[in-house]
């Protein structure tokens, strides 16, 4: 059956779908989108802006322009009219970048790179998200925008900093969005709102146009329904770009898949802080693991536990004081409290501090990439455990650090990660596993992403 017999409406389809719609169908994205820009609707905290006609009718204009120049060529446009949005520390020309953060707010005038690879292959830019401002933070709680829930519990956070980027492809309104992940803001959100969150090589996606987090780590990630919107977006954003002096060009001699058997490695050391039901979904997802053929065995997690920890008990931190260091001096009142309270411990560190924890993360990096050796990949929970939004405003700074056990070291040792819906809980709310792999591993963790996808009867 084809797409648009399947739904009532476009909400909810993959971008799979949408080609389909627009290929097989006939259909016109003036009269599939129109519905995202209509005025009124509830108050939404996922959203911080939101297309509206004008701005909808001149990106169809564009889209129009597009489609003449490719002569209706739509293979050519492989996002042709399919709904996205962006996290709001990313510039969209002629939408405000604000950060979560009102008083820092800055009108772009260009797009950052990916959104603009994104466009100039047929996405329709539907909304900017809410997020932890700045980026700080795991949970999406701290924003002035208020906190953005679970799409499942409601009472239950959403993850972050990307929550509104989770959020609103969790439920429906839109087809994929952009994230950023420094310490596991691309994969803790997709885990707890049961999609996908690719969270790419450093360097592989441009952060030109991103407002920093910590330059020397941050990624833009990419949630979807499925691995492979995810993977088909993350190509079409990604690639060397000059603009960004992080950077980097992908190898030409990367593996791009795995053995039929693959050697994977999990945790000696588990830690869900009496989670037992995480606890529980991770048995079982180890278990279907082994059952459709891979080996899982038992690694020292120590060194990944240590490097993680180095991300905010360490200098690291104070890249977070850089990027909003004239803002904390003029109106340090903007800033919210728990976000300020994290970047002022910058001024704890000194430059030699920042050398010593550079050595340490070096030899922690090395010694995590020969504990890989032999091993198609790293599977780890995408969180411990989840908390209510009660429970985060209570103790929003150690809550918030246990969310990024099994996320913090990834950036900091330079590995790739594919979060992946694992299934449900019996409170009803998803458990998630994340594929780790060295750098420039995105295709191989991909391919293998899509055949337990495929496998589990993903997403639910």
């Amino acid at each position: 059956m084809n797409a648009l017999a399947t739904q009532k409406g476009p909400e909810g389809w993959t971008i799979a779908q949408w080609q389909a719609a627009y290929r097989d169908e006939g259909a016109r994205p003036e009269a599939l989108l129109a519905a995202w820009a209509a005025p009124g609707g509830a108050a939404d905290n996922a959203w911080i802006s939101r297309v509206d006609e004008a701005m909808l009718a001149r990106q169809l204009d564009d889209l129009q322009g597009l489609r003449d120049a490719a002569q209706g060529d739509l293979a050519s446009l492989p996002l042709y009219g399919v709904p996205f949005a962006v996290k709001d520390n990313i510039d969209a020309a002629g939408w405000p970048t604000t950060a979560a953060c009102p008083e820092f707010a800055y009108l772009p005038g260009e797009d950052a790179t990916v959104v603009r690879h994104l466009r100039a292959a047929g996405a329709i830019l539907v909304g900017k998200t809410n997020l932890d401002q700045f980026a700080t933070g795991l949970v999406g709680t701290r924003s002035p925008h208020g906190a953005v829930p679970n799409a499942f519990r409601p009472e239950y956070v959403s993850g972050g900093s990307s929550s509104g980027s989770a959020s609103v492809v969790a439920r429906g309104l839109a087809a994929f969005s952009l994230g950023t992940d420094t310490a596991g803001s691309g994969r803790v959100p997709a885990g707890f709102n049961n999609i996908v969150g690719l969270k790419p090589t450093r360097g592989w996606l441009s952060t030109a146009g991103v407002v920093p987090a910590c330059r020397t780590l941050d990624c833009v990630s990419v949630f979807a329904l499925t691995v492979d919107d995810a993977a088909l977006v993350a190509r079409i954003a990604g690639g060397y770009d000059d603009a960004d002096p992080y950077s980097r060009e992908q190898p030409a001699d990367v593996a791009r898949s795995w053995p039929a058997a693959p050697r994977l490695a999990i945790p000696a050391q588990l830690e869900f802080f009496g989670d037992a039901q995480a606890a529980a979904a991770f048995d079982d997802a180890v278990r279907a693991l082994r059952e459709d053929g891979a080996s899982v065995e038992s690694l020292d997690f120590a060194p990944f536990a240590e490097l993680a920890a180095l991300l905010y008990q360490g200098p690291w931190v104070a890249e977070r004081y850089a990027a909003v260091e004239g803002l904390l001096r003029e109106k340090p009142d903007a800033i919210h409290p728990v976000v300020r309270g994290i970047v002022e411990q910058a001024g704890r560190y000194s430059a030699l501090d920042a050398f010593k924890a550079e050595y340490r993360r070096a030899e922690l990096s090395r010694r995590i990439h020969r504990a890989l050796e032999g091993y198609d990949a790293l599977v780890v929970p995408t969180s411990p455990s989840i908390y209510t939004i009660a429970e985060l405003q209570a103790d929003p700074v150690a809550l918030n650090s246990r969310l990024g056990v099994y996320t913090n070291f990834a950036n900091l040792a330079d590995l790739s990660a594919l979060a992946v819906p694992a299934g449900m809980r019996a409170d009803g709310l998803p458990a998630g596993i994340t594929l780790i792999g060295p750098a420039w591993q995105d295709a191989a963790l991909a391919r293998f992403g899509r055949q337990w996808q495929a496998s589990r009867g993903l997403p639910l």
